[in-house]
């Protein structure tokens, strides 16, 4: 009985997986199609697709929660959006600027948010899965400093894009004429990691007890 309501769950989460394929596939396509500019697609889309690819390289031997795969989905499109209209001039964002009166356009801000959101949750998992390390501050101190190592390494990658490219990589930075940019998008990938702990982090403890036990009733049933 524990089998099958395990093999039950099982299949539930590979149909999740498949519609998550499906829908990131078709925004990609979707992205791909005209977009704003060639070389920003390209410097804004790579992260998604590298990402992608070593997921399914490593999906039969370690995969990651149902939580975990469907907030990765939601940045990669995040990213696919920014790479089809550039950050600086996601429609949405631009109506929003224009009916709220605000100083810019808020989609670069939403995307380095989320630069920290997401990868806080990955980082947990692995973290929870492959090291001796349990739920505490010491958990939440090295995720919230992993993820602010990362957003670093991108602001160090715009920075080097910007130095050998000048003014093509202008949309892909997003700066927007503010000198205080790269401040901004640390503040907000560091308030995005912090908001992912405190959101997810018991419902993301519960998914990994539910593996734990499903691993333990397939051992023990065979």
């Amino acid at each position: 009985m524990n089998r099958l309501r395990t093999g039950k769950k099982q299949r539930r989460e590979q149909k999740l997986h498949i519609v998550l394929l499906a829908v990131t596939v078709a925004v990609l396509v979707w992205s791909a199609i005209h977009p704003h500019d060639w070389f920003t697609w390209i410097l804004e889309v790579f992260p998604a697709l590298i990402g992608g690819a070593i997921l399914l390289l490593t999906y039969r031997r370690f995969q990651l929660t149902g939580l975990v795969y469907s907030l990765i989905a939601l940045h990669m499109i995040i990213l696919m959006i920014g790479g089809h209209y550039t950050y600086a001039e996601m429609p949405l964002f631009n109506w929003l600027r224009d009916s709220l009166h605000l100083e810019r356009n808020y989609y670069d801000r939403l995307g380095h948010f989320i630069q920290g959101f997401f990868p806080a949750m990955i980082v947990r998992e692995m973290l929870l899965r492959t090291s001796p390390l349990r739920p505490g501050k010491w958990l939440v101190t090295i995720v919230i400093s992993i993820c602010m190592a990362i957003s670093a390494a991108y602001e160090l990658i715009e920075f080097a894009v910007a130095g050998i490219t000048g003014t093509a990589a202008e949309a892909f930075l997003g700066t927007q004429g503010d000198v205080w940019d790269t401040q901004w998008d640390m503040t907000f990938a560091l308030l995005g990691a912090v908001a992912a702990l405190l959101l997810f982090s018991r419902y993301h403890n519960a998914e990994l007890r539910r593996i734990e036990r499903s691993r333990t009733t397939f051992n023990e049933d065979r």
